[in-house]
């Protein structure tokens, strides 16, 4: 069995790392960070903190190095999806391409590339310590089940689930998953950029009473939207804001270190993805909208603040 990580940085990086513990699976590591592939090729990858692996996945930039793969798994930012599977397409010619990735439309963009297609959702977290070495930040579930438009089949659905398991990555098989992915999507949604905003790690932001107040009214719009779709969520994500409280009081989400490293954030797809939903589903969003447009100012101000930029007076 092959399967592929399309984009291994923090979280394609922990996938990567569990899966190639496994000897009857040969893992490739797509990535278009030279020094992390070339670590990765020389002396393989390192997780710590949750996890402690150090295993030897394949490791490269070129997809021509690629081969033939019964298994996808896309890990990139959302706005890299489309560039990642162009170049990664032909690998997955014959095979069935999961996304665990943050948002929502990634799988739609996917399912333009490849014949059957997974509709997955992580909660383990983590960051990049140095080229080749990955820190898992917090644990959780991985839960995959097929996109609806174009599935995978449930049996090619099971499989993975179960390596990835016997891997030590925890993952749940599901007919539906569409609850599991929104469940993560509206506590994103109101803590990361939250988080992006404030400068502050997701239990420190939360004991400020006046952003926990906000955190809980951007659930409250997506838990509408979600409910507006005919979706049934996993859980509450405000119980799961108060968990995460408990038990990644300092972490900084992905948005916060997008934000702190003035890289672009994957805010279109979570808080703009409820918007777009909400505005199909004729339910309002106001507070996603404002937290979306505020984001996107910060970033905006970080291409005017860059050197050589022109700045009016």
């Amino acid at each position: 069995m092959k399967v592929c990580i399309v984009g291994c940085g923090a979280i394609g990086s922990l996938f990567a790392a569990h899966l190639a513990r496994l000897k009857d699976i040969e893992v490739w590591a797509y990535d278009l960070d030279a020094r992390h592939v070339d670590a990765i090729r020389a002396g393989g990858l390192r997780l710590s903190g949750k996890s402690t692996v150090h295993s030897h996945p394949h490791a490269t930039r070129n997809p021509a190095d690629i081969p033939p793969c019964d298994f996808g798994i896309v890990a990139t930012k959302s706005m890299h999806t489309r560039s990642a599977m162009e170049a990664t397409a032909a690998v997955f010619r014959n095979g069935a391409v999961c996304s665990v990735q943050n948002g929502v439309g990634n799988e739609e963009v996917i399912a333009e590339f490849a014949p059957r297609v997974i509709r997955g959702t992580t909660f383990p977290a983590g960051h990049l310590v140095e080229p080749g070495h990955v820190e898992q930040d917090t644990g959780g579930k991985t839960w995959i089940g097929p996109f609806e438009p174009k599935p995978a089949s449930m049996a090619e659905v099971e499989v993975l689930a179960r390596r990835l398991t016997e891997s030590g990555m925890e993952t749940l098989a599901m007919e539906d998953s569409r609850g599991a992915q929104w469940t993560k999507l509206i506590f994103n949604a109101a803590t990361n950029p939250v988080g992006a905003l404030t400068g502050l790690p997701h239990g420190v932001a939360c004991d400020v009473p006046a952003l926990r107040t906000v955190i809980s009214a951007l659930v409250a719009e997506g838990k509408a939207v979600a409910a507006a779709l005919g979706i049934k969520l996993d859980s509450d994500p405000d119980e799961l804001v108060d968990y995460a409280h408990k038990v990644a009081y300092l972490h900084k989400a992905s948005m916060l270190q997008d934000a702190l490293a003035r890289r672009p954030t994957e805010v279109a797809a979570l808080n703009g993805g409820i918007v777009a939903f909400g505005r199909e589903t004729g339910v309002p969003t106001p507070l996603h909208q404002a937290i979306w447009a505020l984001v996107e100012g910060l970033e905006a101000s970080w291409k005017r603040n860059e050197p050589g930029s022109e700045t009016r007076k």
